[in-house]
């Protein structure tokens, strides 16, 4: 697996997981859960450009 592909899907579970305890709170802060969720959409969206921009026998 590609090292820069891992740190990706890593961030992208830390985010979701972050997300989850965030509104877990009492009083959840919505600025906070805007940028998680901003933050892990931009993740996904480099995952996926990476996956496309793998040639088409490495997939």
């Amino acid at each position: 697996m590609n090292p820069f592909f891992y740190r990706l899907t890593l961030a992208h579970s830390r985010l979701d997981a972050e997300i989850r305890r965030e509104q877990k709170q009492r009083a959840p802060d919505p600025f906070r859960l805007l940028q998680l969720k901003k933050l892990k959409l931009a993740v996904k969206d480099r995952l996926h450009r990476l996956i496309r921009s793998r040639p088409e026998g490495m997939a």
